[in-house]
């Protein structure tokens, strides 16, 4: 394919490890294929001591709603488990990454990184006061990010 006439050259995509981040990471595969651009799936986790206040207060806060990587090796796993999921939905070129951090300045951050032209997240987001309290990775990723944002739609 022409260089200059593909859609997008280095899609972004995010996931936690949970079925609905997978279904975007999917479909972000299935783009990155069809547009021949490489595709860059990044995990997010948070240190894995126990005494970090930050974590405790976010766990606390979501009880049975989180859904949260805590240390590296299950972020390694979780990256793991969607390049194989990538490669099935046609995706070409994959490369993984786990960033100690929060999700969207993970996101962000990797976007700025890889130069990517388009960030893609699944729509699952945290509602009511959950969501106004820890903030919802949709909804922040698409109001700050630099480059395209697909939402792709992955709850039923």
């Amino acid at each position: 394919m022409d260089e200059t006439a593909r859609a997008y050259r280095t899609v972004v995509v995010g996931t936690d490890g949970s079925e609905s981040s997978l279904r975007a990471v999917a479909r972000a595969g299935a783009l990155a294929g069809a547009c021949g651009a490489a595709l860059v799936i990044a995990c997010a986790y948070l240190p894995g001591e126990d005494d970090d206040r930050e974590l405790a207060a976010a766990q606390d806060a979501l009880r049975d709603d989180a859904y949260q990587v805590v240390g590296s090796h299950p972020a390694e796993d979780t990256v793991r488990t969607a390049h194989e999921r990538a490669l099935k939905s046609g995706a070409g070129t994959v490369r993984t990454v786990a960033v100690l951090g929060s999700p969207v300045e993970t996101l962000l951050d990797v976007v700025h990184r890889e130069r990517a032209d388009l960030l893609v997240v699944g729509n699952r987001g945290l509602a009511g006061i959950k969501g106004r309290l820890l903030g919802s990775v949709p909804a922040d990723a698409t109001r700050r990010s630099e480059c395209d944002v697909l939402v792709v739609h992955t709850t039923g």
